[in-house]
């Protein structure tokens, strides 16, 4: 256990002796973390489209405008001052600008006088949508009154008022008439959506930051290799000969540290997503189950790179890209269900996807421990395999 244990301490020492090595375990991870997930949104956001409205009647009319506003699909009102309004539109933080000027009420429907300001850019898709909203919630407003115009006309016909207040008061009733038929009217257009339920709520900010984790963290560990080849560059595996070390201590004393350092590494950006993010990682113990045998599984590659690479230069390499493309084809920088699928078959032959998937049921579908056994089984078969062609492959020269 001693040698084992110096043998881990003896890496730990070579990996880390230039401070460089800091930047590519913590630093950049972190950074490209918040930086991707940081950028797509969490699936919360209300993606309509934004518009400011500067109420300058302050009447019923205005009032009924603005909450059919706020009930569109289409659009976000914004209520602001006319200073503020201007300011955001003038800066493009607001797609429309919509003012409502002063004296608009059901008198200036009525005699057809309303009117609305708006402000566009040309040629803006999304501000021709927010004007067809506009346009939808203005009808359905003054809808209403256009019904209660209508019943007053056709009772003027048959004489039925003697005043004009009588004439008001059978105008305000069918007003009051109109909204609530408009309010009871049955949906014209029903909307079915997909069929098939979806279990879970998906995050993207959880999909990205897990897939950064296992790419930062997978790429090192393919990266005991180039430790292999220190080793025989500077010929301390030669010098083992000499000693009581057998191969399977060495190569233990190599793995146990890499794999002890790839958790503490993933430990830190669990936490940091946590802070940042706010996630939730799911079950701790299955967390770290995954977490271990993803990293025995990568730590199992590199040491059967290890016995084909000859230069610390070729190991550096081939580990960035064995990293990179088993994480992008594994769905770590994608959601693989974006793929063909005879592409998400061959990924299963990936360590990364079993990861990732794991990573996903706990964070995402809320998987207990037992659920998520299968891939950790998988990710064991994969450290057993290529740990088994690593030691028979291991030369000491």
């Amino acid at each position: 256990m001693k040698k084992i244990f110096a043998i881990a301490w003896k890496d730990a020492i070579v990996r880390f002796s230039s401070k460089s090595e800091l930047l590519f375990f913590i630093v950049l991870p972190m950074i490209f973390i918040f930086l991707i997930a940081g950028g797509v949104p969490s699936g919360n956001e209300d993606n309509r489209i934004r518009v400011v409205v500067v109420d300058q009647a302050n009447s019923t009319i205005s009032k009924e405008l603005f909450s059919a506003l706020e009930k569109s699909t289409a659009v976000r009102p914004d209520l602001l001052s006319m200073q503020e309004a201007q300011a955001e539109f003038d800066a493009r933080r607001a797609t429309v600008l919509l003012v409502i000027p002063a004296g608009l009420d059901v008198e200036a429907i009525q005699n057809g006088t309303a009117e609305l300001n708006l402000s566009q850019p040309p040629s803006d898709t999304n501000a021709s949508i927010a004007a067809r909203a506009i346009e939808a919630a203005v009808r359905k407003v003054s809808g209403a009154i256009h019904a209660a115009n209508l019943a007053v006309e056709e009772a003027q016909t048959r004489g039925a008022f003697t005043s004009a207040e009588e004439e008001q008061a059978y105008f305000n009733a069918a007003l009051e008439t109109a909204k609530k038929l408009q309010a009871e009217a049955p949906a014209r257009v029903t909307v079915i959506q997909a069929n098939t339920p979806d279990d879970f709520d998906y995050d993207p900010q959880t999909n990205v930051s897990a897939g950064q984790l296992i790419t930062w963290v997978f790429i090192p560990l393919f990266g005991i290799s180039a430790l292999f080849a220190y080793e025989r560059r500077e010929g301390t595996l030669r010098r083992l000969l000499t000693t009581p070390t057998s191969k399977a201590t060495f190569l233990l004393g190599t793995i146990s540290g890499q794999v002890a350092m790839a958790l503490i590494q993933m430990t830190l950006l669990v936490v940091f997503a946590i802070l940042v993010f706010k996630l939730n990682w799911g079950n701790p113990l299955g967390l770290y189950i995954i977490l271990a045998c993803s990293c025995l599984a990568a730590a199992a590659v590199g040491v059967t790179l290890g016995t084909f690479i000859k230069s610390e230069g070729q190991a550096s390499g081939i580990s960035i890209m064995a990293g990179m493309l088993m994480g992008m084809l594994g769905g770590c920088w994608y959601p693989i269900e974006l793929f063909p699928q005879f592409m998400q078959n061959a990924a299963r032959l990936l360590p990364t996807t079993w990861a990732m998937q794991g990573l996903l049921d706990l964070s995402l579908r809320g998987a207990s421990v037992a659920q998520i056994l299968p891939e950790a089984g998988v990710l064991l078969i994969f450290a057993a395999l290529f740990f088994g062609i690593g030691t028979l492959r291991f030369r000491y020269e």
